[in-house]
């Protein structure tokens, strides 16, 4: 009987510590870490650029942009892929960077435009955004910002500085962007000083540090006083400074490079940007489109004054930004004429956005010739 009551005893034992075992799981499972946080696992996103992060330049800013993208949203882990060359090299590139699992892949350059589109179309669950050009897919978008914007507001700080009304500018490649901001410049120029002419030098370079410096030489030989440029180094800048001149920078704020002459830039702010689209990837509303943002999202700005820029001309700047931060105006408002003087945009009338996208002619003012 003694046996028996063990038995039982045992067998009730058993069943409890059975029942709290049981008990256990089912308090675990109610405690299981919430499913929100399989949202935090890491995004991967990469970036393709042209030259080095160090340029000072074009790849510096986009780079500065990566970095603002991973402190707002920890999740993020970043692969950057320097001074990729255009063509063949970057279409091999993009592909490596699609098979190691980034989800998102950013390529940098206008030339990066057909090889990110035949990368795209092996990778669909990928998306793609290529900065400066205009081919879309489904999983391909396109983005950019309006620079002349910015650039004719340091027209406006060139126009009142030069003396000698000569104003060199450093040119990269001759296409619409760069021409854009060629006669967006000289635009603003000339709506403070009417005698005054940008005279255009081109280099074929993005980043060649030597050759875009010897460029601007050039220019301050032939009497400029003051030098813009859309180039990726600080190289025309310091040219300047070296000859006790002026300059006006590119990208990012380049009085660092060139603290006497320099007097403001026009620079680039890719932060919110990137952050707006990781975070459309990551709910999954992303969908393809064309960007080009205004002023009046951030993406371009200009850089602080150097002390040489007298208070009338910021006063006259920020006149002008006021006007086009409202986007109640644009930079091509008519009446614009073109260097023979014949009519291109009547008083009244805007340019299109096809129209700027496609610009392939100079305004009144630019001394220079554009190559076929």
């Amino acid at each position: 009987m003694n046996l028996k009551r063990k038995s039982a005893a045992f067998i009730t034992l058993l069943v409890s510590l059975l029942l709290v075992i049981s008990g256990c799981g089912t308090k675990s499972a109610d405690t299981a870490a919430p499913a929100g946080d399989a949202a935090k696992e890491k995004i991967k996103v990469a970036f393709v650029y042209v030259g080095p992060v160090g340029d000072a330049g074009w790849s510096f800013a986009h780079d500065q942009g990566r970095k603002y993208l991973e402190e707002k949203i920890p999740e993020v882990e970043s692969t950057i892929m320097e001074s990729v060359p255009e063509g063949a090299d970057s279409e091999r590139v993009i592909t490596q960077l699609a098979e190691k699992g980034n989800k998102i892949i950013f390529t940098t350059s206008f030339g990066y435009m057909d090889p990110t589109i035949n990368v795209a179309k092996n990778y669909p669950d990928v998306t793609f955004m290529h900065n400066s050009g205009y081919k879309t897919a489904d999983n391909v978008g396109t983005y950019f910002g309006r620079m002349y914007q910015a650039r004719y507001l340091t027209g406006i700080v060139a126009g009142k500085t030069t003396k000698s009304n000569l104003i060199g500018y450093v040119a990269a490649m001759p296409i619409p962007e760069v021409i854009r901001g060629i006669d967006a410049f000289t635009l603003g120029v000339r709506s403070v000083n009417p005698d005054a002419k940008v005279k255009v030098v081109w280099t074929n370079t993005w980043y060649d540090p030597a050759m875009e410096k010897d460029a601007a030489k050039s220019l301050l030989t032939a009497g400029a006083d003051v030098i813009a440029q859309h180039q990726d180094t600080p190289g025309p800048m310091q040219a300047a400074e070296e000859a006790g001149k002026y300059g006006i920078g590119y990208n990012m704020d380049m009085s660092k490079m060139a603290p006497k002459a320099v007097l403001t830039s026009a620079v680039w702010n890719w932060g919110p940007y990137y952050e707006k689209v990781v975070k459309s990837v990551m709910d999954k509303t992303w969908k393809s489109d064309q960007y080009w943002g205004p002023m009046s999202d951030g993406i371009v700005d200009i850089a602080p004054y150097g002390p040489m820029v007298s208070d009338e001309t910021k006063q006259l700047v920020a006149d002008a930004k006021a006007k086009i931060v409202s986007n109640k105006w644009d930079v091509f408002t008519g009446p614009i004429k073109d260097q023979t003087g014949a009519v291109k945009v009547p008083e009244g009338q805007v340019m299109s956005d096809q129209d700027m996208l496609s610009l392939d002619w100079f305004v009144e003012g630019v001394d220079g010739t554009i190559p076929k």
